[in-house]
């Protein structure tokens, strides 16, 4: 009924070699099932209701990791800093790449765990799914939330 997924304590290939089984976090295998925990209803989804920007942040990460497990064939994992002060909320390894993946649930697009995450590491691909439309930057591939799944496909024709 869950999702478990493992902190990394380093971006090396492979990933699954540098899992911290002590720390991970937990996700239900659907969105509606975490909303229906939550007892969102509806109407507060539908009117975007100021107690559900609170929650809204939630509920895309969970749509997100729904989305790679469904359709990309890899483990997913989280990577944190050492004192805590920055978070990627996925990373998966596709092929010789690993490759962070922000989540933000609007079009505030400021990346900065990403950015030094990628300072730290250098990683060639780096995502960040939000509202925004489909844009290429020198460091940065912003993917609609609605494409996410298909992450594996679009970096393939990079």
């Amino acid at each position: 009924m869950v999702y478990q997924v493992n902190r990394v304590k380093d971006c090396k290939i492979p990933l699954s070699a540098y899992q911290d089984f002590s720390a991970f976090k937990l996700y239900l295998l659907d969105v509606g099932l975490l909303c229906a925990m939550a007892k969102i209803d509806l109407q507060t989804i539908i009117d975007g209701n100021k107690i559900f920007v609170e929650f809204k942040g939630s509920l895309t990460e969970q749509y997100v990791l729904t989305e790679l497990k469904s359709n990309v064939d890899t483990p997913v994992f989280y990577w944190a800093s050492e004192k805590g002060t920055a978070e990627i909320d996925y990373i998966i390894q596709l092929g010789r790449n690993n490759i962070p993946i922000e989540v933000k649930s609007s079009e505030n697009l400021q990346a900065k765990s990403l950015k030094s995450f990628v300072e730290k590491y250098n990683t060639n691909i780096n995502i960040r799914t939000s509202m925004t439309n489909y844009k290429k930057e020198e460091w940065l591939i912003n993917i609609p939330l609605y494409l996410i799944g298909n992450v594996a496909n679009i970096i393939n024709k990079i």
